[in-house]
């Protein structure tokens, strides 16, 4: 069997937590160079790959198929550009980049050069989205008029990270939020609207670290929901139909598990606690408790590998990836203009 060889970009917490341990589990990839400044820390754990200290040496590699950029998201665009130049196929960490205007010339360099882009929104392949996605598509809440999702943490003192530094692509709207706006996207496509309230709510916080986001379509709002100072969680996601409700509690462990060394290797990956299965409320008062369908970001891996060997569909758009950057430019001016800022 062809293997896609890698070259890795950055061996910090996305690579080391959300890339690597997928791919080591998956027979279609080989990781055959890693560019790092800390070879040391890349060696202890792949022994066998080179490691390069710049993207030029890496890209030289005429044998590299796939480059995976996991660096900070204000490096994304040129790193991604100097790849697509390079022919090779990219996967890029989301955000994608920090505007739609990057975004549209990658797109179009991509299709000159004839290569895949793709941008990792891997928590599509949370077992509470999942779960979320096959009732609504299952017609067991009827029409949704109110979807709600939330990704609050209790961080209440400012640490010294990129992430929550002033810079491009900072922030938790391009971090967390680019997940919910991918989540909510993914479902019900463009939103006719966005209004938003995006600030620093933490004493010193450098940029922003809350957002309370509506997305408007017809009679459906979309709430999308993130602060830093949650000590206790409410419900992750409360979805509301014309037929009934669901409202889930905690979050996927998947992350938690990769944190911790764990691959996923066999089908007990990804599974809920039941005590944090969702609860299903009809309009007459029925409650029944729903089991969480099993989380797998290998998922991804696994259709990217499907798309370069076999031609299929990529599990992520570079288009789609973009529609996320393009609500959040929207959220980020609706907040600051104090404004529902409308698409065409």
């Amino acid at each position: 069997m062809k293997k896609i060889k890698v070259g890795l970009v950055g061996y910090g917490f996305s690579a080391t937590v959300f890339h690597t341990p997928l791919l080591s589990v998956l027979d279609e990839f080989h990781i055959s160079k890693v560019m790092s400044s800390n070879p040391e820390k890349v060696k202890s754990d792949l022994e066998d790959v080179e490691v390069v200290g710049t993207l030029s040496e890496l890209l030289e590699d005429d044998s590299i198929d796939l480059v995976i950029i996991t660096t900070p998201s204000g490096m994304h665009y040129e790193m991604v550009k100097d790849a697509l130049r390079a022919g090779k196929h990219v996967i890029v960490e989301k955000p994608m980049v920090v505007s739609e205007k990057e975004a549209n010339e990658l797109i179009q360099l991509a299709k000159e050069q004839d290569v895949q882009l793709s941008v990792y929104h891997n928590r599509r392949w949370d077992n509470d989205y999942l779960t979320v996605k096959q009732l609504i598509e299952e017609g067991k809440l009827g029409d949704v008029k109110m979807y709600e999702a939330h990704f609050d943490r209790y961080r209440p003192a400012v640490r010294d990270r990129w992430r929550e530094n002033e810079g491009s692509g900072s922030g938790a709207l391009y971090d967390l939020g680019s997940h919910l706006i991918d989540q909510a996207l993914h479902l019900f496509g463009m939103p006719e609207f966005v209004q938003a309230d995006v600030f620093g709510q933490r004493d010193h916080a450098r940029t922003d670290d809350y957002f309370h986001i509506v997305l408007g379509y017809g009679s459906l709002r979309v709430i999308l929901h993130s602060s830093a100072i949650v000590p206790s969680n409410g419900p992750r996601f409360q979805v509301h139909g014309t037929k009934a409700s669901y409202i889930k509690y905690g979050i996927d462990g998947q992350e938690d598990m990769l944190r911790a060394g764990k691959k996923p290797v066999d089908d007990t990956w990804g599974a809920d606690s039941p005590e944090h299965y969702g609860k299903l409320t009809t309009g007459e008062g029925e409650t029944k408790e729903i089991q969480t369908l099993h989380g797998s970001y290998v998922t991804y891996y696994q259709k990217i590998a499907d798309s370069l060997l076999r031609g299929e569909e990529l599990p992520v758009s570079a288009e789609e990836a973009r529609d996320v950057v393009k609500v959040i430019e929207a959220a980020f001016e609706s907040s600051k203009e104090k404004r529902a800022v409308y698409f065409n």
